[in-house]
């Protein structure tokens, strides 16, 4: 009987970054949504123009219409689990625009965000396209368009029949950001709003909304702040004055949360989506009359309740979305913490797609490690954008290279290199991946027999 164990450290311009360990058989390393799901709380939808917010998503993140032709593209992942395809973009409408038509929902319940003017969201009097590349930046080395939302941008879906919480099911949703694209205008809002699209009353909606848009007292602190929008009111906290505990979160990249449990209290939290420790700006009893919630279950990003109505409806907000979930149930603090690990980890403003890690998820190279106990073999698998040279070398503890699992030019994809471990002692071994030459992530593979 044989037991190995694995355990990856990935390295980042020579400082550890972070250790995981894996048992034999491992699974993939954890997203978002996979996170939310192990601990109860699974994602009902789940949105992003940057990566698969699953580990094994494999399907479109959104769809681009071109404007010469209105024709459409569907753009998926370069890899399972991996960032968005934006060269597909590129390439699609080379010579014209393109627009964002709809933002797919990874979980596989259908609440799609579609664009308020496209044929599913019909458009209102003040309705405007959104234009896909108005902001490029990048993440992990890929460039990426974020739904980059100004005044008249909306976009909607009914999702009370398709898993959405409603009335006072617990919720919670979580938001990466602009902490530098922002205004005081209504209402860049994410979360659940209204079926009929017009303002039904306190508690109608459970939106984190992220602006510097103060509803009730004089802010104290300059925005762009974390706060709820929970229908007839925007809440920095949990009454109709000023929350002198809010923070100002002015970074490049926010990650912003709100969780619900729709009855009795909400929480906000928020910090940058690049480093850091949530910080929590309230935790307590939700607003005099807004409790019960009452939500209907519609999906909503760029505008608040009214502002999507077919009758005219309009928002003046402004806001960047790079990815976002809404999940059913009240996730424990210690979940926010691990998901905000991973957004850190994904690379949020890395231009170079080399050097990047955390807990969670894996370098640039998509590494993944697992242990087939029947062949008595570690296996490496690594997923490229494009074609590159690789190689995979096995050292032991003096620094002797005892196997090469794999070295030569690769395509793009996902591949995965085998080293048979039957000959070789108990102990400790390096393995080592580099890509043209340079060495860009190093891991130990711990062997007992």
């Amino acid at each position: 009987m044989r037991n190995s164990s694995l355990r990856t450290s990935i390295i980042g311009l020579s400082a550890l970054l972070s250790i995981i360990t894996f048992q034999a058989n491992s699974s993939a390393e954890q997203c978002p949504c996979d996170i939310y799901a192990a601990g109860g709380t699974p994602c009902v939808a789940a949105h992003s123009t940057v990566r698969a917010l699953y580990s094994t998503y494999n399907g479109p993140l959104f769809q681009v219409k071109r404007l010469s032709d209105g024709l459409t593209l569907d753009v998926g992942v370069l890899i399972p689990g991996g960032y968005a395809n934006t060269a597909a973009v590129d390439s699609f409408c080379k010579g014209t625009k393109g627009y964002l038509n709809c933002i797919y929902d990874q979980t596989g319940k259908g609440n799609v965000l579609w664009v308020q003017g496209s044929t599913e969201v019909p458009a209102s009097t003040s309705s405007k396209p959104v234009r896909l590349d108005t902001e490029a930046v990048y993440v992990a080395g890929n460039k990426i368009y974020p739904a980059f939302i100004n005044p008249d941008n909306c976009f909607w879906h009914d999702g009370s029949q398709s898993g959405m919480p409603t009335g006072s099911q617990p919720e919670a949703m979580y938001m990466v950001t602009s902490g530098t694209h922002y205004n005081g205008c209504c209402c860049f809002d994410y979360g659940n709003s209204e079926t009929d699209r017009s303002a039904d009353g306190a508690g109608a909606m459970d939106a984190i909304n992220f602006s510097n848009e103060c509803w009730y007292g004089t802010a104290t602190i300059p925005g762009p702040w974390v706060q709820a929008d929970l229908e007839y009111g925007v809440f920095s906290g949990g009454s109709q004055t000023w929350n002198k505990n809010q923070v100002t979160m002015a970074y490049p990249y926010v990650t912003a949360i709100l969780k619900n449990n729709g009855t009795t209290n909400f929480e906000l939290r928020g910090t940058s989506a690049q480093s850091g420790s949530l910080v929590t700006v309230y935790n307590g009893a939700l607003p005099s009359g807004w409790s019960p919630m009452k939500k209907q279950g519609a999906l909503i990003l760029g505008c608040g309740g009214d502002c999507c109505k077919p009758s005219g409806g309009a928002n003046c907000s402004a806001g960047s979305m790079y990815e976002g979930a809404i999940v059913s149930g009240y996730p424990a603090d210690s979940i926010d913490n691990q998901v905000q690990e991973n957004i850190i980890a994904a690379g949020y403003g890395v231009t170079t797609g080399i050097w990047h890690g955390g807990r969670n998820m894996p370098s640039a190279y998509n590494v993944k490690l697992r242990y087939n106990q029947a062949s008595a073999s570690a296996v490496i698998s690594y997923g490229l954008q494009d074609a590159r040279r690789m190689s995979v070398n096995v050292f032991d503890q003096r620094g002797r290279r005892i196997a090469t699992a794999a070295d030569g030019s690769f395509p793009a994809g996902r591949h995965e290199a085998v080293w048979d471990t039957r000959q070789v002692p108990t102990g400790v071994y390096i393995c080592r991946v580099a890509m043209d030459g340079a060495e860009g992530w190093s891991g130990e593979i711990v062997i007992e027999k």
